[in-house]
């Protein structure tokens, strides 16, 4: 199955890479490795994101991949053909492909061919705008290529079938180069694990100063395209450009917001995440990601207006829990509500519905985080006689002072404490508030 657009629309995108998008469907294969329609429409997105026009797409049904050509040799001829009269300069495969695959479906196809983890590795390389981003990028890079350099150097070490001595002529080069760009890559790999590791120290470090300052931390989370930099703009006032585009935040962005109760908080938000996001790229990132296992809640943005929103939030919450933070406390957020009427938005119980583009919502995303946060919190009110009124600023650093108010018999304070701050001001409690703390 094939399509294709007109001439006088492939005119139009003359300035833009032209691009054929193909998928193979097949039992053989893994569930989430297996080519839909749907997964090919996002393909075609990934395609636009990286600066290309998709003008064919081809879906292959087989009950096997293809050891040699992955779609089988009839199909490959059959797009060969195709391409050659869309003048087509690069093919994505929606499937990931192995390096010998790679080397004969581009001999077969005359133009070159990369699969969806190299699409989107070059997406997030396009993207990464800061040194950090930069740094797990390449090291991603880096750990995609090594695996693949035998293939890339194969056909110039030509040996006999039984492993005897290589034919007079071809002996050495292929193997040494081989063997120096492995070396090479090691190196830089090396290195760029060591400077991320002083990344990971550096956040650490700031981690450990925010846990002193007793800042509660809130990671945005969900799909790429989400509306997760929308919703931290609506929040906090950001001001990121957000686009409606895939993996258009990589470099995570940390803002303030303050409570209806006067508390501050922090609102990070995090990059999108994709069903079969490479590996490579999980682990590079992870650095960042690891911010997630010290949040105190995740916000799960989902975009209700996309009918594939419950694979898509699979993938989310496996992605959570493949980096430890599955037992954090969790918002599940439709965004994008105000694209379909109200009696097409999906039920789930305890979610919380918004448009992060035009402010609905806020009030009630804000409101359910406050309510996380006071599940282990107590709001008192007490005299602190003035011999102890150093404790005040220890107050104010370690719970939300609501009020102070100087009077003849002390300072009247009203705070929300957690079980630490109210075991320090126990002994000033009033009777009938000890009793409510049953603990205390």
């Amino acid at each position: 199955m094939s399509e294709n657009i007109s001439p006088a629309d492939k005119n139009n995108v003359s300035e833009k890479e032209r691009t054929a998008i193909v998928g193979l469907c097949c039992p053989g294969l893994r569930d989430f490795e297996s080519s839909d329609e749907d997964t090919m429409n996002e393909l075609e997105e990934l395609v636009k994101t990286a600066g290309g026009e998709t003008l064919l797409r081809f879906m292959q049904n087989r009950a096997s991949p293809d050891p040699r050509t992955f779609i089988g040799e009839g199909k490959a001829s059959e797009i060969a053909a195709l391409i050659k009269e869309n003048d087509i300069e690069l093919v994505v495969f929606d499937n990931e492909i192995s390096p010998s695959q790679t080397r004969a479906l581009e001999k077969e196809l005359n133009c070159r061919v990369i699969d969806r983890n190299a699409l989107i590795l070059d997406i997030f390389a396009d993207r990464a705008k800061t040194s950090e981003g930069k740094l797990q990028v390449e090291l991603a890079q880096y750990k995609y290529i090594l695996p693949r350099l035998s293939g890339m150097w194969g056909h110039l070490v030509r040996q006999t079938a039984s492993g005897g001595r290589s034919p007079i002529g071809t002996r050495g080069p292929g193997e040494t180069q081989l063997e120096t760009d492995r070396r090479h890559i090691r190196r830089k790999i090396q290195k760029l694990e060591e400077e991320i590791a002083a990344v990971k120290k550096v956040r650490s470090t700031q981690r450990r100063k925010r846990l002193e300052n007793e800042m509660k931390l809130v990671c945005i989370v969900g799909y790429t395209n989400a509306g997760k930099s929308t919703l931290l703009n609506s929040l906090t006032g950001a001001g990121i450009q957000a686009n409606n585009r895939l993996f258009d935040t990589l470099d995570p962005t940390t803002r303030s917001m303050e409570t209806t109760d006067g508390r501050k908080i922090l609102i990070s938000d995090t990059v999108g995440f994709i069903r079969n996001l490479p590996h490579h790229l999980v682990d590079a990132f992870r650095a960042t990601l690891e911010e997630l296992v010290y949040a105190d809640i995740l916000i799960h943005v989902i975009d209700a207006s996309d009918e594939n929103w419950p694979q898509q939030a699979d993938v989310v919450e496996g992605l959570i829990r493949e980096l430890g933070a599955g037992e954090t406390p969790r918002i599940m957020l439709f965004n994008k509500i105000d694209k379909l009427p109200e009696s097409m938005l999906p039920r789930q119980p305890g979610c919380v519905y918004c448009s992060a583009v035009k402010g609905i919502g806020m009030d009630a995303l804000k409101n359910k985080i406050e309510e996380i946060l006071d599940r282990d919190t107590r709001k008192v009110s007490f005299i602190l006689p003035y011999s102890d009124g150093s404790l005040l600023d220890w107050l104010y650093k370690q719970a939300n002072v609501v009020s102070a108010e100087y009077t003849e018999m002390g300072i009247k304070i009203e705070a929300v404490c957690d079980m630490r701050a109210l075991g320090s001001v126990k002994k000033y409690l009033p009777k009938e508030q000890e009793r409510e703390d049953g603990e205390l």
